[in-house]
């Protein structure tokens, strides 16, 4: 049984990495799903493979004029959204002192201000509708702190505040917001901080996996899928009452 047929659903990034599997089993439980990246190509091959559930726009969620064009065509091809993943993000590492002003609004304005700008483009008709789901891809950054990252893991906080507070104004609306907070997960992110450690230290791709692992008490990577999952429990229509919450999936690093 499919759980969300006839559910728009958009996810932001939806071209790669935990993107693309939220987008596929997002489609396998009936969905239509439109995707947002910056990348054409890579989005246009998951529409390749689902030409009618998957629609495409090339979008800058840091651009409000970008985010309002994408939504109008994304209602335009499927219709009204219910659910919005805001999976799109970056990280940058640098210790803190060598943390620039520049490096810290590039972090704010993709991991917060996109997911804010996407929110104020989907929320009206959700609530319009009294029915919506709201997920926002957040991390384990947004909960506690990890060194070199700081402006990564200002954003991030931000994020999980945003959703806190964004819950008790939408609890009488029929709109459920939550965060997901994921430790290492196998995405671009993670290879880029291999490759960012690799270039800084010389050591071995191997030995770097090892010790990012090792921070999960499981002593293993996330994997996309573990994502995905949670995003389809969070979009059912039995899980109403689960709202305002931010959801570690860390293999137990991360305890509430």
């Amino acid at each position: 049984m499919q759980t969300l047929a006839d559910q728009h659903a958009l996810v932001t990034g939806g071209g790669r990495g935990i993107g693309i599997e939220i987008t596929q089993q997002l489609i396998f439980q009936g969905a239509k799903v439109t995707i947002l990246g910056r990348d054409q190509e890579s989005l246009e091959k998951l529409v390749q493979l689902y030409p009618k559930s998957c629609f495409a726009v090339s979008t800058d969620i840091t651009d409000e004029h970008s985010v309002k064009n994408a939504f109008a065509l994304a209602k335009k091809h499927f219709g009204p959204i219910q659910i919005l993943v805001n999976n799109a993000g970056q990280a940058e590492s640098a210790p803190f002192m060598k943390t620039d002003v520049a490096m810290m609004q590039r972090m704010l304005n993709v991991n917060l201000i996109g997911t804010m700008l996407c929110i104020q483009a989907a929320l009206p008709e959700m609530v319009e509708q009294q029915w919506g789901r709201i997920v926002n891809i957040a991390s384990t950054a947004g909960i506690t702190g990890y060194a070199y990252v700081s402006a990564y893991c200002a954003a991030k906080h931000a994020v999980v505040g945003m959703t806190r507070a964004l819950a008790l104004e939408l609890s009488q609306k029929g709109v459920t917001v939550n965060a997901i907070c994921p430790g290492f997960t196998e995405s671009d992110i993670l290879k880029n901080s291999i490759a960012n450690v690799m270039q800084k230290t010389g050591r071995s791709e191997a030995d770097i996996r090892k010790e990012f692992a090792a921070n999960n008490p499981q002593g293993r990577i996330i994997q996309p899928i573990e994502i995905a999952n949670t995003v389809l429990w969070l979009c059912d229509k039995n899980s109403g009452s689960i709202h305002g919450q931010t959801i570690p999936i860390s293999g137990g690093e991360i305890l509430q």
